[in-house]
Parts: structure tokens; C-alpha cells; sequence
């Protein structure tokens, strides 16, 4: 079991489609916690592209999501990663949450569910939507320091 406010060694997001939530987290996670912990996102279906608002809202704060590739938890077993080698699986949607609890029935995982909010959709001008995405950005960013803690500054030399 992940014990609150130690980093686990691997953690997997899931959202819905793995083209907003799951994406900006994993993004997230690496740039606060570099490589102390292998990350990797996922969504229920893989349908869309990673979302524009999304990059743009992620390169406000330098994190690159522009060459991120959606995949569904299916494409991940196929392409080889053992789900079962997830210390935390981190749900982001109710959709994925289900998904992932239902893998619990084949795998012990670890299942946390973050109801963060889901942006698309929401705002009428371009403002509008990056404000909604922004504000989605950051409750997940909140979610990883109240859970994880701060983040350890990078050794000299290591950029995250």
C-alpha cells in the first residue's frame, strides 16, 4: 500500500480519453518529482488527440505535452507494460476510476480517484477555456503536493 506523502516508485494516471486530465498530470509529475518516480498515463479509450488547451496551459509552465501520445489501458498491455507493476493508480474521472478498479480484480493495484474537473467543453472564448483548463491544471498540481509533498529541487546538473 502507497503510504500518504511518501512518493511511490511507479503511478499511473487515468482519465477518460488520455488527451486532457491523465496527460497534464503526468506532465505535472515529472516536472515535481523528476525521475524519482516512473510515470506513465492512460485513459479509458484512446479517441482523441491530446488536447491543444492542454499543451498551451502545460507550456506555461515549461512542460512539453505537444509529443504526448494517447493510449487506452489496452494498447498498454499490448505494447507491454505490466499494469501489475504499478505501485498507484491514480483516476482522475469517474470512467477511469471504474477501469481501474475493475483491473484490481486481475492485479493488486492501488487505486486512488481525484475528482478533478474536466475542462472541455467549458468556456466560450479562448480565455474562457484556457481559464477552465488552467484551473484544472491546478487542482491536479494541488492534489500531487497535498499527496506527494513538496518536490525535492533538482540535483545540479539533472533537469526534470
Amino acid at each position: 500500500m502507497t503510504v500518504p506523502g511518501r512518493l511511490p516508485h511507479s503511478i499511473l494516471f487515468c482519465c477518460d480519453h488520455n488527451s486532457v486530465r491523465s496527460p497534464m498530470a503526468e506532465g505535472l509529475m515529472k516536472q515535481l518529482y523528476g525521475r524519482a518516480c516512473y510515470v506513465q498515463s492512460a485513459g479509458v479509450k484512446n479517441d482523441l488527440e491530446v488536447d491543444g488547451f492542454a499543451v498551451a496551459v502545460c507550456q506555461e509552465l515549461g512542460i512539453e505535452l505537444s509529443r504526448h501520445r494517447s493510449r487506452s489501458f489496452e494498447e498498454m498491455q499490448q505494447w507491454g507494460d505490466d499494469l501489475s507493476g504499478f505501485d498507484l493508480v491514480v483516476a482522475l474521472s469517474p470512467a477511469s476510476q471504474r477501469q481501474a478498479l475493475e483491473l484490481t480484480r486481475f492485479y493488486h493495484l492501488d487505486v486512488e480517484y481525484w475528482p478533478i474537473m474536466d475542462p472541455t467543453g467549458i468556456g466560450e472564448t479562448r480565455e474562457a477555456k484556457l481559464a477552465a483548463y488552467r484551473q484544472a491544471r491546478d487542482q491536479i498540481r494541488a492534489r500531487m503536493i497535498e499527496r506527494f509533498g513538496e518536490s525535492e529541487p533538482a540535483a545540479e546538473g539533472e533537469t526534470t
